[in-house]
């Protein structure tokens, strides 16, 4: 008896020792996974987005009637353009207490659940968007979930819903001249709840493919990683962030603005800096955003428009250089309404100032660019496209040269953004090929004795066939 104890024993100990071995090793095992990279962007990209361009449609300047109705009769011209994307600014009743000028600015919303009665109705909103989609365009939805118009149904139903400045008092949001809006509360997840539900009721009723948020990085980003699950659980939609952060890609935004793009780029157009600026910002690009994220990239806007001036004036003699590069760059580009008629003014914000439409070369340009981006994957967006690699010359402080290739195909890129001309020497051999020039037409070869000699602001774009 004693003996079989004995046994019994050991044959235990030894299972014992045997499971704490095991449980070492899986220990040891999950120890070294904390050393695997994990994926960044958790948010997956609708398929459409790949190589999408967007438009920026400002309803009340779009047409002489400001309306939906009218908007939808150019969505064939759109289409036609290259457009992928229709983001409309905010379509909601904007706020009459504190407004600014005669119409207000569409960032004041007095109902997250109407209809800005400017601009149309429901249906007419409706008809819009199944336009587009018939044409196979989105349409996505310009959103204000940071502050509402002063005379928000809110602030009578929900005054606890808002922050509230030193003396107590509702609050516009600090240190800006936005005296026409208050700030929202997200600290209080009744709010939430309203926002995130008032969001899911227009992809329902409307049918619409995603957001713009305005300065989304002010309202905190949990409540945009929320949003997002629940918004996909409805249909796949696609989020654009009015901000330049990494961790909005993470799980709610498939897009962020590239503002450093933008301003990097004026500065080297106005004289004030030189190509060097460029290396920081697709440096900055490459190394802090995350693989499989889309930047916006644009020479106009709203905002840069209304406020710091025209393409014309932003980017002067350089503004089609920084088109092309806008679209043949990293990023997915952006063109505001007006920009394809070559729009000579700053479109008044508060007030009625419809587009002048006409033919204008820089809408081909456009077109031309489109067409090219959609058919070449090499400049698709996120992981369907390629990255930029530098290609060294001779005159780097002014002229900027990159190829951008994968397994199928390849472009090689040459700006000269300086206001004088460049005679250039490209160095290595990553350009080294036959290419169909993008302006011309014309085949042309490249190798180890190839010169450049470009005029001021003009740009090469070639296509390996």
């Amino acid at each position: 008896m004693k003996t079989l104890q004995f046994f019994t024993s050991i044959f235990i100990a030894g299972l014992v020792l045997g499971c704490n071995s095991t449980e070492t090793k899986k220990t040891e095992i999950a120890s070294e996974d904390r050393y695997i990279p994990k994926e960044y962007v958790q948010v997956k990209h609708p398929e459409w987005s790949k190589n999408a361009a967007i438009y920026q449609l400002n309803t009340r300047q779009f047409s002489e009637e400001g309306t939906f109705r009218a908007a939808q009769k150019e969505l064939p011209r759109l289409r036609e353009m290259g457009i992928d994307i229709i983001w409309l600014m905010p379509i909601n009743p904007i706020g009459e207490k504190n407004r600014k000028g005669t119409l207000g600015s569409p960032y004041s919303v007095k109902d997250y659940y109407g209809v800005n009665p400017e601009f149309g109705t429901l249906d007419d909103l409706k008809a819009f968007v199944k336009e587009a989609h018939e044409l196979g365009m989105y349409v996505i939805l310009d959103w204000v979930a940071n502050h509402t118009a002063w005379d928000n149904n809110l602030v009578n139903e929900h005054p606890e819903w808002y922050k509230r400045d030193y003396k107590g008092n509702f609050r516009p949001t600090p240190w800006w001249d936005w005296d026409d809006i208050i700030d929202l509360d997200y600290s209080k997840p009744e709010l939430r709840k309203y926002m995130t539900e008032a969001m899911k009721y227009w992809v329902k009723e409307a049918d619409i493919d995603g957001y713009r948020c305005d300065v989304a990085g002010f309202v905190p980003i949990d409540f945009w990683d929320n949003l997002r699950t629940e918004l996909d659980a409805i249909k796949p939609v696609f989020m654009l962030a009015e901000w330049e952060s990494r961790d909005m890609h993470a799980h709610a935004f498939d897009m962020t603005y590239a503002w450093s793009w933008n301003e990097k780029l004026h500065k080297i157009c106005k004289g004030q800096a030189d190509v060097n600026e460029l290396y920081i910002y697709y440096s900055w690009n490459e190394s802090f955003f995350p693989d499989n994220s889309i930047r916006m990239t644009f020479v106009s806007n709203h905002d840069k428009n209304a406020w710091e001036g025209t393409m014309w004036e932003q980017f002067g003699d350089g503004v089609e250089a920084a088109i092309v590069l806008s679209v043949v760059g990293d990023g997915m580009p952006l063109i505001y309404n007006g920009q394809e008629a070559g729009e000579p003014k700053r479109l008044a914000f508060f007030e009625k100032d419809p587009i002048v439409w006409k033919p204008h070369p820089i809408g081909d340009l456009y077109k031309k660019l489109f067409a090219l981006m959609k058919k070449n994957t090499a400049l698709w967006h996120a992981d369907w496209g390629a990255l930029m690699i530098k290609v060294p010359n001779t005159n780097e402080k002014e002229v900027f040269s990159f190829v951008r290739q994968n397994e199928k195909d390849k472009v090689f890129c040459v700006f000269n953004f300086s206001a004088n001309t460049q005679n250039v020497t490209l160095k290595e051999d990553l350009y080294h090929g036959t290419y169909r020039d993008f302006t011309t037409q014309e085949m042309i070869t490249f190798n180890e004795d190839t010169t450049f000699s470009m005029a001021p602001w003009t740009y090469k774009v070639f296509v390996k066939e």
